[in-house]
Parts: structure tokens; C-alpha cells; sequence
């Protein structure tokens, strides 16, 4: 049985902070047969597919307010599995068809030439694009058109990275 580790990102999500330093923290502790319980203010799409990336199925729960948990399970269930998995979630992407720097647009301009340029990638390609902020209303955009995503913040946490990849 999975044991979950609770991280409540909600205080840092409220008071306009981003939670992905804190949250990518709590997977480097996970012990094997760990998961973790994250609660948020909204629905965090940005991580699903970065979580499945990682070796981790979601479930996901509204809770009052429009507040949600979910439960990110481990698939594999080993450290050594879910590490390598992080660290090759990237592997298998081809090098970038397009770089976009977003960073001195303001919304919706990096949406908007994100989706567009992802519109015109061939089967497999990706696009890179950097931006001041974390795009959370990309993302359901993305997983409408059908697109793949990788993101985060650089270490220094002024700009966030997102790789967008065509399907296949």
C-alpha cells in the first residue's frame, strides 16, 4: 500500500508564489512505495504529464472552494526506477523546431505564440519557449490540441522553461 507524503502548496499558490521548487523537493524524499498528496487551489494540469513523465498515475479530487488534492501514486516501485525515469524524461525528444522567448510579453501574447507555433509542428517535433511565469492556462489549452509538456523553473526561478512536443 502506497504511503503519501502531504505537500499543501495553497498558501504559496495564494500568496502568488510558484510551488515547483517546493514540490519537486518533496519527490527527491519519497522513499520507495512513497506517493505524494498535493493540495492546491487549482486543478495543477502542469504536473500531470510531468508526473507521468516521472513514473507517477494521478487521481484527483475537487475539494471545497475549487481547492483540489491529488494523489500522485508511483507506477514503478523502486527509487532507482522513478530516478531514472526523472532524469530521462527528456531523453526521447528531439531537439527543439522552434525556440520562442517569451519573456518580455505580457498575457496572452506567450500563449498565443505558443499555440500557434505548436500548430505547426510536424508528428514528433517539439518547440521550447521561455517565460517569465508559470503558463497554467496553457496547459489545458495543450492537452486539448492533443500536445505533450515539460516545464520549470530554472534554478534561479526567474524563468520557466516549457518544452511542447507534437504527438507522435
Amino acid at each position: 500500500m502506497t504511503q503519501y507524503i502531504d505537500v499543501d502548496v495553497r498558501p504559496i499558490l495564494s500568496s502568488g508564489g510558484e510551488p515547483i521548487a517546493v514540490i519537486m523537493s518533496a519527490l527527491q524524499g519519497l522513499e520507495p512505495g512513497q506517493g505524494l498528496r498535493l493540495y492546491a487551489t487549482f486543478k495543477p494540469f502542469p504536473l500531470f504529464a510531468v508526473m507521468a513523465d516521472m513514473g507517477f498515475a494521478h487521481v484527483e479530487q475537487e475539494l471545497d472552494g475549487g481547492e483540489w488534492e491529488v494523489l500522485f501514486t508511483p507506477v514503478k516501485t523502486t527509487s532507482d526506477q522513478s530516478a531514472v525515469a526523472a532524469d530521462s524524461a527528456f531523453d526521447n525528444w528531439p531537439e527543439p523546431a522552434a525556440k520562442l522567448d517569451n519573456r518580455d510579453l505580457d498575457p496572452p501574447e506567450p500563449m498565443v505564440r505558443i499555440l500557434a507555433a505548436a500548430d505547426q509542428l510536424a508528428a514528433g517535433e517539439t518547440l521550447s519557449a521561455l517565460l517569465r511565469r508559470e503558463p497554467v492556462f496553457l496547459f489545458p489549452q495543450l492537452e486539448k490540441r492533443g500536445f505533450r509538456w515539460l516545464g520549470g523553473f530554472t534554478p534561479d526561478g526567474t524563468t520557466y522553461e516549457l518544452t511542447v512536443r507534437a504527438s507522435s
